[in-house]
């Protein structure tokens, strides 16, 4: 007969006694697959902390981009100064250009005034002359006179002030002009101020 005690069979609808935990590791431990002290694991977020060396450069890097940045900055304000200089100064010269080429009508006007005085007579011939000279001014400058009758009606070019019936003129057709215009079609200073002839 063995003298060990035996243990007493469980009754039947009694709970077992749980086998024993195994050793775990304590959560939180490097064991444990979490931040144990040595900090977070390369996928961690943010990733791997770069080394010095390789910080430096990236600094350097971005500070001469920035560097150059600026520096395009500054060169185009430079340029945008001096466009607006230039600019101002082509506008001042072609004002100047402009008043000489009336200069000599001024000059002839006023020649005009003095001879009038003695010969009252010559003061039509002088105008006609000056105004002359003011036509050959403005077509130097790229205003050439015109003033043609007889010839078909253009938007573009004319200006309809009065319609007027002409049995002579075919309908459409420039009759009279009462303003003189300057400049060519697309480049007109104003258009030609006419009077038409309609359809009866």
């Amino acid at each position: 007969m063995s003298t060990q005690p035996q243990q007493p069979e469980p009754s039947a609808g009694a709970v077992a006694e749980p086998e024993r935990e195994r050793d775990l590791p304590a959560p939180g431990t490097a064991e444990a697959g979490g931040t144990g002290p040595a900090g977070p694991g390369p996928d961690a977020a943010g990733g791997p902390a770069r080394p010095p060396g390789e910080a430096d450069e990236y600094a350097v890097a971005l500070a001469e981009l920035e560097d150059r940045w600026r520096r395009a900055l500054a060169d185009l304000e430079n340029l945008r100064k001096r466009h607006a200089r230039e600019l101002e100064r082509e506008r001042a010269a072609e004002r100047a250009r402009t008043a000489a080429a009336l200069l000599p009508v001024i000059d002839n006007l006023e020649l005009a005034l003095s001879h009038a005085e003695a010969d009252p007579g010559s003061i039509v011939s002088g105008v006609r002359a000056v105004r002359d000279q003011a036509v050959d001014a403005l077509a130097r400058l790229g205003y050439e006179r015109q003033g043609e009758t007889g010839v078909p009606f253009d938007p573009a070019r004319h200006e309809v002030v009065n319609v007027v019936e002409d049995a002579d003129a075919e309908p459409g057709t420039v009759v009279q002009v009462l303003r003189p215009g300057y400049g060519a079609t697309g480049n007109q200073l104003r258009p030609v101020a006419v009077a038409v002839a309609k359809r009866e």
